[in-house]
């Protein structure tokens, strides 16, 4: 990298993102890998579950003192749609099926929950994270100047921290608006027919419970420790960790994030079968052992910012 980690600004690289020569490197040393570009089916079975057992528990939970609805919400909700955010970004990658629309449609389904329309426009914008890695005005995935000139020291950190998903939501468009597309239409148009047929039936209790869900998900919960662990810099060369804990096991495998980011055609299912195949390339790596201690870290931490991301012109 072109500039040492500083707590004052970006790091800027001259340097192409590390995943596509890691890739030809895999590939070429390892070329069994490709068996692993396959779909897992049983998404469609691990995204609705969740979906279900999510808008269950808030007509289930309307039901109760507003103090036990913030508790649930706080600890059940807030783990389902964390999962059902991670379902959605596996769908943005098509791998539960063959044709695309049918990864569309599961990702719209997904969205219910979550109750702002975004998965389409999830799609667009990290998949631009992924072709853009750290591309200045195109990867939205990178904090602004302004969140990191604003958000800075422990007080600073947390604020952002715990407000995090309202950053992650309103950056993209402010960043790099984009044309919506049909599909962007179409995911508006369905989930504001969902919303007023569940509030016809079960009332706006519900709806709040859901917010609170989403809201709680991206803020201090142990899941949300993987948006830090994933790009920002803790240790100066490296600018994508993994992280091999008990998470994965609900989250899809992302906590496998190079070897996402080296083979996106992977589903999450194969990710630990990819890191078996090729272990002389990623068992070298830095690593992160708990999400959680992650959160702890970049708000303790001084030397770790939000300046702490890799950049490119």
């Amino acid at each position: 990298m072109s500039e040492k980690v500083t707590s004052k600004k970006f790091v800027w690289s001259e340097e192409k993102e590390p995943h596509f020569l890691r890739r030809k490197q895999i590939l070429k040393a390892h070329p069994e890998v490709r068996e692993l570009f396959t779909k897992d089916p049983l998404l469609l079975l691990k995204i609705g579950l969740p979906v279900a057992l999510q808008l269950g528990t808030a007509v289930w939970i309307s039901q109760y003192a507003w103090w036990w609805m913030v508790l649930v919400a706080f600890t059940i909700g807030s783990t389902l749609s964390h999962v059902l955010f991670l379902g959605i970004h596996e769908l943005s990658h098509d791998l539960a099926f063959e044709k695309k629309p049918l990864n569309n449609w599961l990702a719209i389904l997904a969205n219910f929950p979550i109750v702002v329309p975004y998965a389409m426009a999830f799609k667009t914008y990290h998949l631009e994270h992924h072709w853009n890695q750290g591309k200045d005005g195109v990867d939205t995935d990178l904090p602004s100047d302004k969140e990191a000139l604003i958000f800075r020291g422990f007080f600073g950190k947390m604020i952002w921290m715990i407000n995090q998903i309202l950053f992650y939501a309103l950056r993209p468009m402010l960043v790099k608006p984009i044309k919506p597309t049909s599909w962007h239409i179409i995911n508006f148009i369905v989930q504001i027919v969902f919303l007023a047929t569940f509030i016809w039936f079960f009332g706006m209790l519900p709806i709040l419970y859901l917010l609170l869900g989403v809201f709680f998900s991206g803020g201090l919960h142990p899941i949300s420790g993987h948006f830090i662990a994933e790009h920002y810099v803790f240790e100066e060369g490296q600018e994508t960790y993994s992280y091999y804990g008990f998470w994965n096991k609900i989250t899809f495998n992302v906590g496998y994030h190079n070897e996402h980011h080296d083979f996106p055609n992977v589903p999450g299912a194969n990710l630990p079968l990819l890191k078996n195949k090729a272990p002389e390339h990623y068992d070298s790596l830095k690593v992160h052992k708990s999400w959680s201690g992650v959160l702890v870290q970049f708000i303790k931490n001084e030397s770790v910012t939000l300046y702490s991301r890799v950049k490119r012109t």
